[in-house]
């Protein structure tokens, strides 16, 4: 599942989306840097889970110190198109520009995306809402399963990412 946002301020509900995922066997894969997706990647190793970091730039090292797998890219803000193609469902826990980039992006791949309120208004747009982390979850692991159901790719069977 991908995590995706900004904001030290959501940085408490973005570590508990990480944890509940990782709970949930999930791979957490985020930006790599810090606040939101340094949260979330915090969340998934106290909990055991495994993170991948797709980084903006050409430096490993540059890396939240909770990322397991990092993949660089030299790309910059184009990375956010693999972050949230990398995800069965996407999380958006606060943000700005960059995450309503890859809000666009997941759509336009047809990724479910969950929004955890407050968060983006995009009227006309196929966004889950939910009020608490665990709703969050909860409702991008259905809709990821109900994903891979119809699209045949036998992707319940794995670890889901």
């Amino acid at each position: 599942m991908a995590v995706i946002g900004s904001g030290a301020e959501h940085e408490p509900r973005a570590e508990e989306v990480g944890r509940l995922l990782a709970e949930a066997g999930c791979t957490v894969v985020t930006g790599g840097l810090g606040e939101v997706m340094a949260a979330a990647a915090r969340g998934a190793k106290q909990a055991g889970g495994t993170t991948i970091g797709i980084l903006p730039g050409e430096r490993r090292q540059d890396a939240n110190p909770w990322i397991d797998h990092a993949v660089v890219t030299g790309i910059g803000h184009a990375r956010n198109l693999a972050v949230v193609a990398s995800g069965d469902a996407v999380v958006a826990v606060g943000g700005s520009w960059g995450t309503l980039a890859e809000i666009g992006f997941a759509r336009r791949l047809g990724r479910p995306v969950v929004v955890l309120e407050p968060g983006w208004e995009l009227p006309g747009e196929e966004l889950l809402r939910a009020a608490t982390p665990a709703r969050a979850v909860e409702l991008a692991l259905t809709a990821a399963a109900s994903r891979a159901g119809s699209d045949g790719s036998g992707r319940s069977a794995h670890r889901p990412l």
